[in-house]
């Protein structure tokens, strides 16, 4: 029996009302899931990376993906988009091989094909097999361990494209970057800090970064390698700094593994904590804190003139945007800014105390999924008239679910961090505020920040 999963497009209520069917009161809000756990909306804004683009990041490998038509679509066109499909491959499955055939011997006959008619040989294969594939049992030991033995000089990265174990298991970003630390070797450490598995090249205005070089540190970016001999290089740091939640899993591996040590940089935007945070770093590495007082005054002082410009005009800001949208609402509710809808399906567990703060404080926030199918059918604010923004949002889905073509175009805080991500973040604010963008332009494109032909 089919049951409707929301009500006809005439009952919907407009989207711009805070007690429409979606959206609840921040006051009201549970932690840390305030929404439902159902049937999922993907929205068209496609600028946050998915693990075909983050493969993409290690030079001199080539990725092939073993899966069904359905699944292969996304990825063979993220591949496409990128201009890189001379480094992409694909195993199509089709019924008949579920029912009759040996798919450990179609993986290791499938990638051998592939191997044979590369114009090129690949230092390593990022090596994607399905979900379908824990359904059929399949020995993936056994292929990689034939793999290996057949393509000695090839290093195997055992990836997964099995988003149906995400909420128990490992997620596909998590497994893909512990496969990719994986192709790193043991070697002899030297005076070297490693940026592992961020998406985004690091923004050297960054005062982690500043820190580093002043200490005498070398530093070398995982989203910024330019061969895969100066990735493999990344094994002689003695530190492995992230500030992607997914890397976790790589950077306790390669702890094991590798006797690197690792620090976790969160996306933080509260002061105190980022001072402290670069206090504990310096400390760690055995240097003196440098004083960032003066970062700090910047960026104070580049906020109070957003907010001089920005005024009371209204803000929405999303998950998408970077990792502590929360603590992000809070900072710039602290300093007079008009925050009045948030994006977000959860709330993270590095959140809760800002999650909590802005409950009691702002509690007249709306708080808004990003998944709920009703999205796809709630009226959308009609686009200004007069060339004043009625709402600036931060990232593409606040924007695109305002209709507003004022808002700040950046994914995972476009890899920046610390008190220069905020000054520029101000900087950004006031841009947005003064020049309209053109939305479906700007979010159709896929991975932003990295490589697009498009």
């Amino acid at each position: 029996m089919l049951k409707r999963l929301f009500p006809p497009t005439s009952q919907v209520a407009d989207a711009t009302e805070p007690s429409g069917p979606v959206s609840v009161l921040l006051r009201e809000a549970e932690y840390p899931a305030p929404f439902p756990h159902a049937l999922e909306y993907s929205a068209p804004c496609r600028g946050t990376w998915n693990i075909v683009h983050t493969g993409m990041r290690i030079p001199g490998t080539h990725q092939i993906f073993i899966c069904a038509s359905g699944c292969l679509r996304g990825v063979v066109l993220t591949a496409a988009e990128m201009g890189l499909m001379g480094r992409f491959s694909s195993l199509e499955l089709h019924e008949n091989d579920l029912t009759g055939r040996d798919n450990e011997m179609l993986i290791i006959e499938g990638v051998t094909d592939i191997l044979a008619r590369l114009p090129y040989r690949p230092r390593a294969i990022l090596l994607f097999p399905a979900c379908v594939h824990h359904f059929l049992g399949c020995n993936l030991r056994f292929v990689y361990q034939t793999l290996r033995k057949r393509f000695p000089d090839i290093a195997f990265a055992e990836c997964f494209m099995d988003p149906i174990r995400q909420t128990r298991h490992l997620k596909p970003e998590e497994r893909l970057r512990r496969a990719i630390g994986r192709l790193l070797p043991e070697l002899p450490k030297e005076k070297q800090v490693s940026i592992f598995g961020n998406n985004l090249k690091t923004d050297r205005d960054s005062d982690f970064v500043k820190l580093l070089q002043a200490g005498g540190f070398a530093i070398r970016d995982m989203s910024d390698c330019q061969s895969y001999d100066e990735f493999q290089k990344l094994g002689a740091s003695r530190l492995n700094l992230y500030t992607n939640p997914f890397s976790v899993p790589a950077v306790q591996d390669m702890k094991k593994r590798l006797q690197q040590d690792f620090f976790y940089l969160p996306q933080t935007w509260d002061f105190t904590e980022i001072a402290a945070l670069l206090k504990e770093l310096a400390a760690k590495l055995g240097l003196p804190c440098p004083d960032f007082s003066h970062e700090q005054a910047k960026a104070e002082k580049t906020l109070q003139e957003a907010r001089a410009l920005i005024g009371s005009t209204p803000l929405a800001l999303d998950l998408s945007f970077t990792f502590r949208p929360f603590g992000l609402a809070k900072l710039l509710c602290e300093h007079g800014f008009a925050v009045t809808k948030i994006y977000s399906d959860a709330v993270s567990p590095e959140e809760e105390e800002d999650f909590y703060w802005l409950k009691e404080h702002h509690g007249n926030i709306e708080l808004w999924p990003t998944k709920a199918p009703l999205l796809r059918v709630l009226k959308r604010p009609a686009a200004p008239q007069d060339g004043k923004p009625a709402l600036l949002a931060l990232g593409q889905k606040a924007a695109y679910f305002n209709n507003t073509p004022y808002f700040v175009n950046l994914v995972e805080s476009g890899g920046r961090w610390g008190f220069a991500a905020v000054q520029k973040l101000a900087l950004d604010m006031m841009a947005a505020y003064q020049q309209p963008k053109d939305i479906e332009a700007n979010v159709s494109r896929k991975g932003l920040g990295g490589p697009c032909i498009l």
